[in-house]
C-alpha cells in the first residue's frame, strides 16, 4: 500500500477535473471502476477508484482518490493498493507507489499552496 495527502488551497472542481484528466493520461489500461459524490451546503466530496493493469508484473492495482472541499482548503488523499500477483506474498515491484506518485506530480504541476 502506498499513500499520499496533501491540503491545498483551490477549486475543487477545477482539482478534481485536472487529477481526473493526468491519471487517465498515465497508461492506457487504467479504468475508472466507481465515483461517489457528496455536497452540502458547507462540504464537497469526491470519491474516485481507478484500476490499473501493470504488464510487468501481470497483475491490477487500484487507486482510491478521495478530495474533500471544507471550505477552509481542499484535503486530497490517494491510496494504491494491490498489484501483487502471488497468493502469498503481496510483492508488487512499486505498483502502487507508481498510481499515488500520479496523484502526487499532478498536484505539483497544479502549483497549488498547501495549508
Amino acid at each position: 500500500m502506498a499513500k499520499y495527502e496533501k491540503c491545498v488551497h483551490g477549486d475543487f472542481n477545477k482539482i478534481l477535473e485536472q487529477l481526473d484528466e493526468d491519471i487517465f493520461k498515465s497508461g492506457l489500461s487504467i479504468e475508472l471502476v466507481d465515483k461517489s459524490n457528496y455536497e452540502d451546503e458547507n462540504v464537497k466530496m469526491a470519491v474516485r477508484v481507478y484500476d490499473k493493469y501493470f504488464m510487468r508484473n501481470s497483475s491490477r492495482a487500484s487507486l482510491n482518490v478521495t478530495v474533500i472541499d471544507s471550505g477552509r482548503g481542499v484535503f486530497i488523499s490517494a491510496i494504491g493498493a494491490g498489484g501483487g500477483n502471488s497468493a502469498i506474498f503481496n510483492f508488487s515491484l512499486g505498483a502502487e507507489s507508481e498510481l499515488t506518485e500520479v496523484v502526487a506530480n499532478s498536484v505539483r504541476r497544479m502549483g497549488l499552496k498547501s495549508e
